[in-house]
């Protein structure tokens, strides 16, 4: 496979609803001075109360919260297409169930699972690489489960080989990557994924796509990451993202607030 064949365009699709939001509950029980006597029995149909939580983002408020071309800077630019890249190695077959449903999330961008709530997708023509940024509409405890799971990879991923398009074996590798300390709870991963070619393909020199990952949940919100490309992932791009994220959905809910 040639590096014309896995390069292409560059990307469509980026998602994340996300915010900041606390909730703090302080209880205080008094034993009783005497017991009483006779036990009574209060029974109601009436159900418990719900407990309280911030209401989803509108629309409005989502797509208000995703970054832009502008926070990030030159070179970066709203997207021009999908990179061929995702269809040439994203789209593979792993030998574990674990580092197929990665591969699989990665190519669905589902890495908090589906549907988006707001999507951008961002170019950076000068290093050839692409940001895909998602807000997820999905519950907190879902999306605190799909962390827990992310941050087992670099264990149960660390290298493996993927069998891509036209039988292109790559060699893939998953580590742990530091993220800022941001939202509530994170999630980091560098994914670099190899073809090595032939003397006769691209004159035998290795093709890597390389992936920054990340997600992060801040308070009753949550979003999703992808930054890489086809040589090494801008990374100040990715920690930046992610700091704005959380800020942009701080700013969004106490907007919110003093709109009530």
């Amino acid at each position: 496979m040639s590096r014309r064949t896995l390069l292409g365009s560059s990307a469509l699709l980026l998602t994340a609803v996300t915010a900041l939001t606390g909730c703090a509950t302080l209880g205080l029980e008094h034993p009783p001075t005497a017991a009483p006597a006779t036990p009574t029995v209060v029974r109601s149909s009436a159900k418990p109360a719900a407990p309280a939580t911030a209401p989803g983002l509108t629309e409005a408020q989502a797509q208000a919260a995703l970054i832009t071309e502008t926070d990030l800077g030159a070179p970066w630019t709203p997207t021009q297409g999908a990179a061929t890249w995702r269809d040439g190695m994203l789209k593979a077959t792993a030998p574990t169930a674990d580092c197929q449903k990665l591969l699989d999330d990665l190519y669905a961008d589902e890495l908090l699972g589906g549907p988006a709530r707001a999507v951008v997708a961002l170019d950076d023509p000068d290093a050839g690489a692409q940001l895909r940024y998602q807000l997820t509409g999905n519950r907190p405890a879902d999306v605190d489960r799909k962390l827990a799971w992310l941050k087992t990879m670099p264990e149960k991923c660390a290298r493996f080989t993927a069998k891509a398009t036209g039988d292109t074996v790559l060699d893939v590798q998953v580590s742990e990557l530091p993220l800022p300390e941001v939202g509530d709870v994170r999630q980091g991963l560098r994914v670099s994924m190899t073809v090595w070619a032939t003397a006769e393909e691209n004159g035998g020199d290795p093709t890597t796509l390389t992936l920054d990952v990340a997600a992060v949940r801040a308070g009753e919100d949550a979003f999703a990451l992808t930054n890489g490309g086809l040589g090494d992932a801008p990374n100040a791009a990715t920690q930046a993202a992610v700091q704005l994220g959380v800020r942009r959905l701080a700013d969004v809910r106490k907007q919110g607030r003093v709109q009530v």
